[in-house]
């Protein structure tokens, strides 16, 4: 299967990009990133003006893999233009190109949990009403029914992923990752929300399993596919876990405010993705003495 991943520079991207040659898949890449040293399969993209017809035009693949965007909620509260075109406008120029050029090529666009808002019941289910509660969440939303609209009126072959809360070695931003740029402060801290706010955690190397198991099982007519583990986690769980990694003790409190846009607690229901085959393989405990490890690194 010859792959394209676009964003291959990100976090989500680099991590699939060497899961998927490891598995012996044909890997293209695509970023506005240069890098002189990676000339093998990669497209370069011009971030003031993107354009992906060069990129479908002289290459085949099966799939199209949508890792690209933004992925910040603060920011898209601060510059809501800039999210929406890294989140929605460049979503709709990926499929004119495929629609133009090879409209027989698979899509999957990396979508988010933050299309739910605050669900009103857990585990949510892919049916469940969507309240986002961020232009970021918004954003997503009008993604995935772009995806739909290409389905419906052009029979492109589409999927969208209401990704949960990822981690792993690489990630710089987000929870983790901001706790250890507090800690090597060497002051207390103090967290947002009350630690009682919850996540459903996926470790990276999980998450592109997942997708795989997606791109060989899915049906590809506009599907939403929740990605996640199942497992509701509280956050002052994790952080009490993961600071016990550090050498010296974190001394830290919850101020019980919460941040706009910010969820309070999120279970995802993933029997549609157990049905493809999916169960977790690595431990949150396991997963954050590796990306500590990596930190150190």
């Amino acid at each position: 299967m010859k792959i394209l991943i676009i964003g291959s520079k990100g976090f989500i991207g680099q991590n699939l990009v060497r899961y998927f040659q490891k598995k012996n898949y044909k890997v293209f890449k695509a970023d506005v990133v240069v890098d002189y040293t990676d000339t093998d399969r990669y497209f370069l993209i011009d971030a003031s003006n993107s354009d992906y017809n060069t990129v479908f035009h002289y290459e085949k693949y099966d799939l199209c893999i949508n890792c690209s965007g933004a992925a910040s909620v603060p920011d898209s509260l601060k510059n809501p233009m800039r999210d929406y075109y890294l989140n929605t406008v460049n979503v709709f120029k990926i499929l004119t190109a495929i629609n133009q050029f090879q409209p027989e090529c698979k899509f999957i666009n990396m979508g988010s949990a933050a299309v739910y808002g605050n669900p009103l019941t857990l585990p949510v289910l892919e049916s469940a009403e969507r309240n986002p509660l961020s232009p970021y969440g918004f954003h997503k939303l009008q993604a995935e029914q772009i995806c739909d609209e290409f389905y419906k009126f052009f029979k492109l072959k589409t999927c969208s992923l209401r990704i949960f809360s990822v981690y792993g070695n690489g990630l710089q931003k987000q929870l983790f990752w901001d706790l250890n740029q507090k800690a090597l402060s060497g002051t207390p801290i103090e967290l947002f929300g009350t630690g009682d706010e919850s996540r459903d955690f996926i470790h990276v190397y999980d998450l592109a399993r997942a997708i795989e198991l997606v791109a060989l099982n899915s049906e590809f007519k506009a599907d939403v596919i929740n990605i996640g583990n199942g497992q509701e986690v509280k956050i002052k769980e994790v952080v009490a876990d993961f600071f016990a990694l550090f050498k010296d003790e974190v001394v830290y409190t919850f101020s019980g405010t919460t941040r706009k846009g910010d969820p309070l607690n999120w279970k995802a229901d993933i029997n549609k993705l157990k049905s493809f085959g999916y169960a977790p393989t690595v431990d949150m405990k396991e997963g954050l003495r590796q990306y500590y490890e990596w930190l150190q690194e």
